[in-house]
């Protein structure tokens, strides 16, 4: 069984599998605010962290740049709607510890066992519905596309990894950035995203979304956002559809459609999803 990666590899204690406390920590300048404020006064530093919170939590922030504009705006006045009702422009501590809360919760995390195939796709349900990807047939489509992109290991790879790391350093033009992870996790940007969402230093040591308990999380939060092309699982899998050919666009366009889908029809079909395989 792999332990958290603070306990492995020593990496800053706001990864997850610290204390509650000390990754609420991440948030020091939020829980500083004492009084209700007009968003737009906030700090930039304030403003990072908002946006770090709501990005955990699937609001569609943008980027993570300490800039007040449309898009923190009204990914604020969402969570407002959603969870605290109030004036959606205004900031205060309450609404701000509940977004705390809320955005340490979702990182929390049990001490998930990664030793197996069979406790890796247990790992990959509870994480699913922990962020809010509930659906059987969601569960269902996010499972096919493991077993698809890391060759039915059930287990993080590295973009083209029959081949040497010599020959991704000269054939990939986005190097060392290239795929990790049980989804590829690719270019700089991406990496620097969930830098910032994870506080592990994923630009420094790219290697890092190896690990499985930093490749669970971005998959399933890039499956709920729609961080890898644009485009959500909910787009595509709903309660109203079940479209598991064009829930490939989450990933990689149409690339391998049909034989990821009959993969997830398998699944749905075993009950697996629900516990009972």
């Amino acid at each position: 069984m792999i332990d958290t990666l603070h306990d492995k590899l020593n990496i800053p204690s706001v990864v997850r599998g610290a204390p509650a406390a000390e990754r609420s920590s991440r948030f020091q300048e939020l829980t500083e605010i004492a009084f209700a404020r007009p968003l737009e006064t906030l700090s930039a530093e304030q403003l990072r962290e908002l946006q770090i919170a709501l990005h955990r939590l699937g609001y569609p922030v943008g980027d993570i740049d300490g800039l007040y504009g449309p898009k923190t705006r009204s990914a604020w006045a969402e969570f407002k709607i959603d969870v605290f009702p109030g004036n959606p422009t205004l900031v205060g501590p309450q609404s701000l510890a509940e977004l705390i809360r809320r955005a340490t919760e979702c990182y929390e995390s049990a001490r998930y066992d990664f030793s197996s195939t069979s406790s890796v796709k247990q790992a990959i349900c509870d994480e699913c519905r922990k962020q809010g990807i509930g659906l059987p047939q969601q569960i269902a489509y996010v499972l096919a596309t493991v077993q698809w992109e890391t060759a039915q290991t059930f287990e993080p790879v590295k973009e083209a990894f029959w081949l040497s790391e010599e020959w991704r350093k000269h054939n990939l033009r986005y190097y060392p950035y290239y795929g990790r992870g049980y989804v590829q996790l690719t270019w700089e940007n991406n990496y620097r995203k969930y830098q910032q969402l994870l506080g592990a230093p994923l630009v420094q040591e790219p290697d890092l979304a190896m690990q499985p308990e930093i490749a669970l999380f971005v998959l399933t939060h890039g499956f709920m956002t729609g961080a890898f092309t644009g485009h959500k699982i909910s787009d595509y899998i709903n309660e109203n559809k079940k479209d598991f050919l064009n829930a490939r666009r989450c990933i990689n366009g149409r690339d391998r459609a049909h034989e990821i889908a009959e993969i997830a029809r398998g699944y749905l079909a075993s009950g697996e999803v629900n516990g009972r395989g």
